[in-house]
């Protein structure tokens, strides 16, 4: 594939979340979130910004450490370096946990503010309900993140370390259909999961983190 600039993860992810045509989400927003969230993490990771450490304690807990608290000028990142940069370093799940609440709207705004997004409103009832839509101004950059996505499954490219991250979150978020592969979608995700399987320990631990987490969201609705 040419070369091209690239969106963080979290941008590419939210683009892959929703459909490139009508702005409509493929799952629930909160869940997103926490795909979200996996993803601003691995992208710190993977800039040597962040450390896991080894399981802790009889639950085995795991701690974010942080090696450079260096601010980079991107709003999201900051602040999650900000929130890693705790009196005592947060677990992992606890991260998990805390930081999704309004990343969805504060990425969504990342990506009209870039110009990747354009919102357009109107309003029906007679002008009581306003609705909101939010479309893809230049479909290259879904469209890229999709193309890599296939390459990485059909065999056609090898993965790179973003790419195979990004192959793990689609799996465990269950956006693999939306890849719009002629494949069967189990064989799909299970080849997206054995390339994300090959990443560093810590890119593996951060997207099970997001599996659990995705668990525990479900699990809370349907109580």
């Amino acid at each position: 594939m040419p070369s091209t600039a690239r969106l963080p993860l979290r941008d590419e992810l939210f683009l892959l979340g929703h459909d490139d045509d009508t702005g409509q989400a493929h799952l629930h927003r909160h869940a997103l979130a926490v795909g979200l969230a996996g993803a601003v993490l691995i992208d710190l990771f993977l800039a040597g910004r962040i450390a896991i450490t080894p399981p802790e304690g009889p639950v085995g807990e795991q701690r974010l450490r942080l090696r450079s608290a260096h601010p980079v000028g991107d709003l999201i990142t900051d602040s999650a370096l900000t929130a890693v940069r705790s009196p005592s370093s947060p677990t992992l799940r606890a991260w998990m946990r805390d930081f999704p609440p309004d990343l969805y709207d504060r990425t969504r705004a990342g990506l009209v503010a870039a110009g990747i997004l354009r919102h357009t409103s109107r309003r029906r009832l007679g002008g009581l309900v306003r609705t909101d839509t939010y479309l893809v101004a230049d479909t290259k950059w879904p469209v890229i993140a999709r193309a890599r996505l296939r390459y990485l499954a059909t065999g056609r490219e090898l993965p790179d370390n973003r790419t195979a991250a990004l192959a793990g979150l689609v799996a465990v978020l269950g956006l693999s259909p939306y890849l719009y592969l002629d494949h069967d979608t189990a064989a799909l995700t299970s080849r997206l999961r054995a390339v994300a399987g090959q990443h560093y320990q810590p890119v593996r631990t951060i997207t099970a983190a997001v599996d659990a987490a995705l668990g525990d969201l479900a699990t809370a609705t349907y109580r």
